[in-house]
């Protein structure tokens, strides 16, 4: 069985966010009628905190999981806590400041996040299906 190997998760990273970027930035300045800059900063830092957040979310989670249940197994019921908290919590962080740079409320940051989740949803789909026909992973050598 093969993995991707560190230099190629970069790749593949550092690809999914300038694409997605590159897709979102105009897309959404054109959507919510806002400045091509104001959306590149909302998708920049949002991008660099959903990131963060994720790296201290999923040790936290894990952590409590170990002291709760003594495993870091996930079921599939734990699974959807797990994503229903971590959106959760991520909305929680980005509304305010979209908001307040942006100069709307928190009710139009609201829906333009769930907007910006769904293009992610999709956009995360689409691409990983692209990245893996076009950097599929090796096959590991068959032993002789």
């Amino acid at each position: 069985m093969s993995m991707r190997t560190f230099p190629d998760r970069v790749r593949h990273a550092v690809l999914f966010e300038a694409f997605g970027l590159a897709i979102f930035v105009p897309a959404a300045a054109a959507l919510f009628n806002q400045p091509v800059g104001h959306m590149g900063v909302v998708g920049v830092v949002s991008a660099t905190i959903a990131t963060l957040w994720n790296f201290v979310y999923n040790l936290g989670f894990d952590h409590a999981m170990l002291r709760l249940v003594g495993h870091t197994r996930k079921s599939l019921k734990t699974r959807v806590v797990h994503v229903l908290l971590f959106e959760g919590g991520l909305l929680a962080i980005l509304i305010p400041p979209i908001a307040w740079y942006l100069g709307i409320t928190v009710w139009q940051a609201l829906m333009m996040d769930m907007a910006i989740v769904g293009f992610y949803v999709v956009y995360t789909f689409a691409y990983n299906l692209a990245y893996d026909r076009v950097f599929p992973v090796p096959q590991a050598a068959q032993p002789a």
